[in-house]
């Protein structure tokens, strides 16, 4: 059997899964998240297993020391993961949700919630991921295929098992939950074409990931991820604060979708605060790459480039722009940033609401750190992904963002005149 034949059957399979799904009550999907974290646990040394043997190959093949951030588990993570699955069973059903009316015509009307059908990942070295998009998945009615990274394979082979298991358990098709386990460029391929069998397509990843999906795909493609955040220093901003904000920003988890890329600085500010970071995150060798009056300022920066300003790191560099008005700030922003997080660090409520007004970002912030576009931190559970597109989603999506509606329509013999 061919890769492309293989992954047209293991969508086929989700396929066939759908109604053992779809047709649950919520107590059920509730308890299958239950059953999927205690697996998790239960299964932890298997999985912390394969994750050994998938960090040793990605050492080998000379991954960056920020992607193995990513791809690394140890016990507090998988605890930290079957936590955030059963977080998921305190929120509501995301399929009880409908409202109806009366038209003059005699016919009611309800619009129901109800799950997409099948829903695909395509995602890198993430393998928390794996158990995040399973889990949002069955609470909210659908199956899921997922495709991961070679980085991670052996991890996602582990942790699937341990989630197909569980949801078998408690009476829902294993086959609602499937990983396609070629990791050749042609799986990956082929995924996009499913066309009739796949529903809607999420891919979490860099840039070349998406764009190849968006480019490529015969299915409807969400569009994720790509995060070339900035956080601005205006002329306002308390400092410390500011400093304090933008070091978790870019430090904390440089290799996230979330973490800031650039930084700009209100003129007037500059002397002042571009020193005080660059001393600040020393300890962590961030390389910043500067416009003229930046390097003027900071003599061990980088003169940056123009393709700088459009670059997504995913690791410690940052680039820095000096900058004479919020206006000069906001164009800035919407000319190089990808529609992520954006950030105004400010005392001035009136320069915060024009940024927060002006820029068009799916996350704008307000003397907070762009590290907090989460659909944890928004309250939302886990997250699915977050799209930086403006139809059916924006931002991190959670459970309704993987709905769609039907309308329930009766009459009593009814016609059209």
């Amino acid at each position: 059997m061919s890769i492309k034949e293989e992954v047209r059957a293991l969508c086929l399979s989700a396929r066939e899964a759908v109604p053992s799904i779809a047709n649950t009550d919520i107590d059920t999907r509730n308890r299958a998240l239950v059953a999927m974290a205690a697996a998790l646990r239960t299964q932890a040394a298997k999985i912390l297993a394969a994750n050994k043997e998938d960090l040793c190959r990605a050492e080998e093949n000379g991954v960056p020391r920020v992607m193995l951030d990513r791809l690394r588990l140890d016990a507090t993570r998988i605890t930290g993961i079957a936590a955030a699955i059963e977080t998921l069973t305190a929120l509501p059903d995301p399929l009880a949700r409908s409202d109806s009316w009366q038209r003059p015509s005699g016919l009611s009307i309800t619009r129901q919630r109800v799950p997409l059908g099948v829903v695909a990942i395509i995602y890198e070295a993430r393998p928390n991921v794996t158990a995040d998009a399973a889990a949002l998945c069955v609470k909210s009615g659908n199956a899921v295929v997922l495709r991961g990274g070679k980085e991670a394979i052996a991890t996602n082979r582990a942790i699937v098992e341990a989630l197909r298991e569980a949801v078998a358990a408690c009476g829902i098709d294993r086959n609602a939950i499937s990983l396609v386990t070629s990791t050749a460029r042609e799986s990956a391929d082929a995924l996009l074409q499913m066309r009739g069998l796949v529903d809607a397509l999420i891919p979490r990843g860099g840039k070349g990931l998406i764009q190849n999906c968006v480019e490529n795909a015969k299915i409807p493609v969400i569009e994720t991820g790509a995060g070339n955040c900035h956080v601005y220093v205006d002329a306002a901003a308390d400092l410390e604060k500011a400093l304090r904000v933008a070091i978790n920003a870019k430090c904390q988890r440089p290799s996230v979708c979330n973490a800031a890329e650039g930084l700009l600085v209100h003129s007037s500010v500059a002397a002042a605060f571009l020193p005080r970071f660059a001393e600040a995150t020393r300890p962590w060798h961030v390389e910043l790459r500067g416009c003229p009056r930046a390097c003027a300022i900071l003599p061990t920066a980088l003169p940056a480039s123009e393709e700088d300003y459009f670059t997504e790191y995913n690791d410690f560099i940052m680039s820095v722009l000096v900058v004479d008005s919020l206006d000069e700030a906001i164009a800035h922003i919407n000319r190089t940033g990808t529609g992520h997080s954006e950030a105004i660090l400010t005392e001035d409520d009136a320069a915060a609401a024009r940024f927060m007004q002006r820029v068009d970002a799916a996350a704008v912030y307000h003397n907070a750190s762009t590290r907090f576009t989460d659909g944890g931190e928004f309250g939302f559970g886990a997250e699915i992904g977050i799209s930086t597109q403006k139809l059916h989603a924006r931002g991190p999506m959670g459970l309704e963002a993987l709905t769609t509606v039907k309308y329930l329509v009766s009459g009593d013999g009814t016609i059209r005149e």
